[in-house]
């Protein structure tokens, strides 16, 4: 089979914090989904892997043998239902199930580091990253509350940067809803202080640079207010007034779909694309971190996918945590990290 050149580069998945849940979802997936999963590779630890790969084999079975390699291309010789795993040297071992663990934020913090580090010098095509802790990564001393954040720093490192030369963005998806947000992960309060005119513009210019290559088009995009009824005309609040219309005006000035400030409890009902209802937009602008993902992961947190807009390489994860309270039992859903997997390789064209 010829692959294109963005498919013949292999696809890494971080193992995420090895007390939770990430582990056993991604050998899950190896084992359940052999075909979406070929051509992707492990980065992580050969005891967590092994513990993961026990903890998922079913009664009666073999444990899912753990394939080393020592370069990314090898995953496409590996047997289905084998779990290709590129070790990194030096990484702490399997930490106790369900566990906040320095040892695990060390771990998962370096396999992130250096996935991204390789898909921006372009030697993988893509990275999925399977969940981390962000209590163990402080107690790993790393200065990044999450993925998102860490990848924009590698990122603006690598192109000789600042962080703000290299805005990114978090879209949740699904086959019904995608939601971006104008801030991620901060406090209420701090998060309302982020809305401004130029920050609710920056998030409309990423939104319509990445979807319009997904899609081929222009995105519609709907607008969420920050207050209740989006404002009522001032009554609750004027930053719709003085400062999510103005943004929207700009865009719009600029060529984009964009429509709004709507009120945040309807808007994504409206854009919600189920059976028999086609949805009126392609995407919800969200404002901050809840209001946005509420919606998308009622609607199921096992096909949630998480995407990074704005860096300059694709990189998915699944709509989940860590899991501590199942982690170990071999019950956790992979079905969130298949479809991140499904996720990178559309982005991957």
């Amino acid at each position: 089979m010829t692959l294109p050149e963005s498919a013949a580069r292999a696809i890494a998945i971080t193992q995420g914090d090895c007390a939770g849940i990430g582990p056993e979802t991604i050998a899950k997936a190896f084992r359940d989904a052999p075909e979406t999963l070929r051509g992707c590779f492990i980065v992580g630890e050969l005891q967590t892997l092994r513990r993961a790969a026990a903890a998922v084999t079913r009664a009666g079975d073999t444990a899912l043998p753990v394939a080393v390699i020592d370069h990314p291309e090898e995953a496409w010789s590996v047997p289905p239902r084998c779990l290709p795993l590129l070790p990194l040297t030096g990484l702490p071992g399997p930490a106790p199930w369900g566990e906040i663990s320095r040892d695990a934020g060390v771990a998962a913090a370096r396999c992130v580091e250096w996935a991204a580090t390789a898909a921006l010098q372009g030697r993988i095509a893509a990275l999925v990253t399977a969940p981390l802790h962000k209590e163990a990564l402080a107690l790993a001393g790393v200065d990044f509350p999450g993925h998102t954040e860490l990848l924009q720093a590698a990122a603006a490192a690598h192109a000789g940067v600042t962080l703000a030369e290299m805005p990114v963005r978090m879209m949740l998806a699904n086959d019904e809803l995608r939601t971006v947000l104008v801030s991620i992960h901060m406090s209420l309060r701090d998060a309302l202080e982020a809305v401004t005119e130029p920050q609710v513009r920056e998030t409309l210019r990423i939104t319509h640079l990445a979807l319009s290559r997904t899609l081929g088009r222009a995105p519609r995009i709907a607008v969420a207010g920050l207050n209740p009824h989006a404002g009522e005309g001032g009554l609750f609040g004027r930053e719709e007034i003085e400062t999510i219309a103005p943004a929207i005006a700009a865009a719009r000035a600029q060529g984009m779909d964009v429509h709004g400030p709507f009120a945040p409890d309807t808007v994504f009902m409206r854009a919600r694309n189920a059976p028999g209802h086609p949805g009126e937009f392609d995407v919800v602008l969200a404002m901050y971190h809840d209001q946005g993902l509420i919606p998308v992961k009622y609607l199921g947190v096992e096909q949630g996918v998480n995407v990074t807009l704005g860096l300059p390489l694709v990189r998915t994860s699944p709509d989940h945590g860590t899991a501590f309270d199942i982690a170990g039992q071999g019950i956790a859903d992979a079905s969130s990290l298949i479809a991140a997997v499904h996720m990178a390789r559309q982005l991957l064209g």
